[in-house]
């Protein structure tokens, strides 16, 4: 199968992190050190970047391995926390190829064979297009809050910038992928900057960099996210927003099977 990271498209899915009034624990945020509380915040203002109550917008996506390097552009719906539909637009042998997802439920639609497939549990690793990210990627996306703690590790300037570091821990019963995630935002608007993954033995998986801050939408947004595997010298995917709207009349209807199979 393939590989992706979508929410608002595949790149909130990234950070997709929403944090609520109380942690998974049942802490209330007033019990957190004031660190805690502040990364929280950072997190939150981050994720509504691009999350509002509804998005769409047009992405490409430049995907370069050992083997071959291809671009594809795609169109992309989101509405709320758990509904986002990805339809690719370009090149013509991928087009109509779409992916859904409803809540922790993810579906694609191959229209060479017009099969819907919903993705199984040992589907979730696997590449979403050929690309660096993977189906986890999207649906797990909107559960950072519920498996990980954040905490301030560091504060002042670096490469010549003032930024602010916080790193997620997972809980100890979390069931998750990563071992550690380490994100660096901008102290000054918390634009995200980078972000680092480990695996469960505390080795670098993979980095992301937020590039190119543009007005989009009437907000002030990286429009390029590049994915860069640990394990892969020379391979990366980048993403770059082409275009993006925010808090559109989306309908219900938008995202579901019917929709998903539409050409």
């Amino acid at each position: 199968m393939n590989r992706a990271a979508f929410r608002v498209g595949i790149f909130l899915v990234l950070l997709g992190v929403g944090w609520g009034i109380f942690g998974p624990t049942g802490t209330a945020v007033s019990a957190l050190s004031q660190d805690q509380q502040e990364a929280r915040a950072i997190l939150l203002e981050i994720d509504d970047l691009w999350r509002a109550t509804s998005s769409q917008g047009m992405v490409r996506m430049e995907v370069q391995t050992a083997n071959y390097t291809r671009t594809m552009r795609m169109e992309i719906w989101s509405k709320g926390k758990d509904k986002s539909l990805v339809r690719i637009v370009s090149p013509l042998k991928e087009k109509d190829t779409a992916s859904l997802k409803t809540g922790n439920t993810m579906y694609t639609y191959l229209p060479k064979t017009d099969r819907t497939i919903r993705l199984t549990s040992s589907m979730m690793m696997s590449s979403w297009m050929g690309s660096h990210f993977t189906n986890d990627d999207l649906v797990k996306e909107s559960r950072l809050s519920e498996d990980y703690d954040p905490r301030i590790t560091f504060r002042g300037k670096r490469d010549g910038r003032e930024i602010i570091e916080f790193t997620l821990q997972p809980h100890q019963d979390a069931a998750v992928v990563w071992g550690r995630i380490v994100m660096t935002v901008t102290a000054q608007g918390h634009l995200p900057l980078l972000a680092t993954y480990y695996d469960e033995d505390n080795v670098l998986a993979r980095t992301i960099y937020f590039s190119e801050i543009k007005n989009m939408g009437g907000r002030l947004l990286p429009a390029v996210l590049k994915v860069v595997p640990a394990d892969k010298p020379g391979e990366q995917t980048e993403l770059v927003y082409e275009a993006m709207r925010f808090d559109l009349d989306l309908p219900e209807s938008l995202f579901s099977l019917l929709e998903l199979r539409r050409r």
